[in-house]
């Protein structure tokens, strides 16, 4: 595959993406995290569209990744680790030391691949199992 290009973009430009991966039967309008609009976000193109986002909230020399997608039809091609890789460089260039997520339980192979590791014990929030997930500068 190759590198999709990766840059920063607006925050509204992630809802859709964020709609249509993983809140379906959602409205576009429950998509807007709060700090949405103090955080920064990333997409990343393919065949110039928008394909997959990811939005960074940082607090001091920690950040926290939330709501990390990719569209159902170009999922599974490696996008989504190209978008985690970019995040992790990004992170490491801006001093960070430590960056987490909660992550679901079925994506826990997914993040150990870049060496981020489980925190804690895994706990449910709406029908799904998720865990704490940190990689240390």
């Amino acid at each position: 595959m190759n590198n999709a290009p990766i840059e920063q973009i607006f925050p509204a430009l992630t809802w859709r993406i964020r709609q249509l991966a993983m809140y379906p039967e959602k409205e576009i309008t429950d998509m807007e995290l709060a700090g949405d609009f103090d955080a920064m976000h990333f997409g990343l193109y393919h065949q110039y569209e928008l394909t997959g986002v990811v939005s960074l909230f940082i607090d001091g020399t920690t950040a926290q990744f939330r709501k990390m997608a990719v569209l159902p039809n170009d999922q599974s091609k490696g996008f989504g680790l190209q978008l985690l890789q970019y995040l992790v460089d990004y992170c490491r260039e801006q001093g960070i030391k430590n960056l987490w997520c909660n992550a679901r339980v079925s994506a826990i192979g997914f993040y150990k691949k870049i060496g981020f590791e489980t925190v804690g014990e895994p706990y449910e929030r709406n029908q799904l199992a998720y865990i704490k997930m940190e990689l240390t500068f």
